[in-house]
């Protein structure tokens, strides 16, 4: 697995009332929303990312509001519908 480090100035941990811990914990959901969101990849691998079940992951998207349901268009959307 890949590390990343970045460096938060202490005035911004500061303002934000963050410790290290809570900094290092909103960067790696933050990467995981944005990995979700933007690149496509799997719930599982952003949850690892992001420190959490896949539940949590999910629950937490839904936070964000980031659908895990993703349609290419409105009759897709319908033909799932009336699958379900």
């Amino acid at each position: 697995m890949c590390q990343i480090a970045i460096n938060i100035p202490e005035a911004v941990l500061y303002d934000t009332h963050m410790t290290p811990e809570d900094a290092n914990r909103f960067a790696r959901r933050a990467v995981a929303l944005g990995y979700y969101s933007q690149s496509g990849v799997s719930i599982g691998y952003c949850a690892q990312i992001a420190g959490m079940t896949e539940e949590d992951f999910i629950q937490y998207l839904g936070e964000n509001n980031v659908s895990i349901f993703h349609f290419d268009d409105e009759a897709e959307f319908f033909e799932e519908l009336d699958n379900a």
